[in-house]
């Protein structure tokens, strides 16, 4: 297993250590319900250093990321990022992504811990127009700083004003008097923040100023689990859950960062797929009766057929209620619909809700 560069500090702090996409990574520091109301309600640090980060520089760079990614990446500026998604041949979904644009030659890609290896080899085999490409995964560092008061927290460590960024903005500054420091204004909680990204060597000074300066504000560390809870309660996908390579952007929802405007891998067919419409899609549902979804349970109808599968459950600490999501035959995917979903052999009631959970 590899370790962050934080790991001893989780560790010192009474972190619950699991292994996560072979990362020995915090999954709980006091409790995931109270490390999930912090969030929502005021400000946590996730260590999320095990993600992947990957420069692609050069003439062609640009056109290298439209030819491989689903959505329009042409319509980046310096210091805007993207959410994005990587087909493949056979109409699911590689990964998904997020994608910066450092300037007009320079783009740095952000994917999941679970995949960079997979990642890297699927990108590489589209570079046929020698674009410079580097995996700078292993030396580069990630923090989360999510929740209402995470602008003030922070304000102190930085001369960049972090109350006025736009959502899916960044900039390069000086951050606990660090240079080089991508600062910006993205997440997986939907309560606000910030992601801020630095070589190895800094992150001790970082972690400890960035504590320092949140005491006023309460900042606590924050696990694994309730990044989950939370990224559940906005019906974020996660891949290898919601998305994977058996799953279309289409069936997930994911039409918006899906642009015909160009083409990608696999585009025509996944154009054909949105024209015909899905058999299948991707929906959130709320329990009625008592029982919390997990990953994988059947959804069935009231005679017990089965309809669709659940993709991610859990009992939502924001709302007191069980919550999840799932694919599920389109002709039972409109709002309000009654389903069940098949847990240790009983059909438990739940409905059709709309994304957002937590409004």
């Amino acid at each position: 297993m590899k370790n962050t560069a934080l790991t001893d500090k989780h560790i010192s702090l009474g972190a619950k250590m699991v292994p996560f996409a072979g990362y020995n990574m915090p999954v709980q520091y006091e409790g995931i319900n109270a490390e999930h109301a912090v969030v929502r309600g005021g400000v946590g640090v996730f260590d999320v250093s095990h993600m992947g980060e990957f420069i692609l520089k050069g003439e062609n760079a640009l056109d290298l990321i439209q030819r491989v990614t689903s959505n329009d990446a042409s319509k980046l500026y310096d210091g805007k990022v993207q959410y994005s998604c990587l087909p493949n041949e056979d109409g699911g979904i590689v990964d998904d992504l997020l994608v910066y644009r450092i300037d007009e030659k320079t783009y740095m890609l952000v994917v999941n811990a679970s995949n960079i290896e997979k990642d890297w080899n699927w990108i590489q085999k589209y570079n046929d127009k020698d674009v410079e490409m580097h995996n700078i995964s292993d030396k580069t560092s990630l923090l989360a700083i999510q929740g209402p008061k995470a602008a003030e927290a922070l304000q102190s460590l930085t001369e960049v004003d972090l109350a006025s960024m736009e959502y899916y903005n960044f900039v390069k500054g000086t951050f606990a008097g660090i240079e080089n420091v991508v600062i910006s204004a993205t997440g997986y909680t939907g309560a606000g923040g910030f992601e801020i990204y630095f070589d190895n060597e800094h992150a001790d000074v970082i972690w400890d100023a960035i504590f320092e300066a949140g005491k006023p504000f309460n900042i606590k560390p924050i696990g694994l689990g309730a990044r989950d809870t939370l990224r559940l309660e906005m019906g974020f996908c996660l891949y290898g859950n919601d998305i994977d390579d058996a799953t279309s952007p289409i069936e997930a929802g994911l039409g918006w960062i899906t642009k015909f405007s160009k083409k990608f891998t696999n585009s025509e067919a996944l154009l054909a797929q949105k024209e015909a419409g899905v058999a299948r899609k991707l929906i959130g549902f709320e329990m009625i009766d008592r029982g919390i979804p997990r990953h994988d349970y059947e959804i069935v109808d009231i005679d017990g057929n089965v309809t669709g599968r659940v993709t991610s459950g859990t009992q939502a600490p924001s709302l007191q209620k069980a919550i999840g999501m799932g694919y599920i035959d389109k002709a039972l995917a409109k709002e309000g619909t009654e389903i069940y979903i098949n847990i240790r052999n009983s059909k438990i009631k739940a409905k059709v809700v709309k994304f957002p959970f937590t409004k």
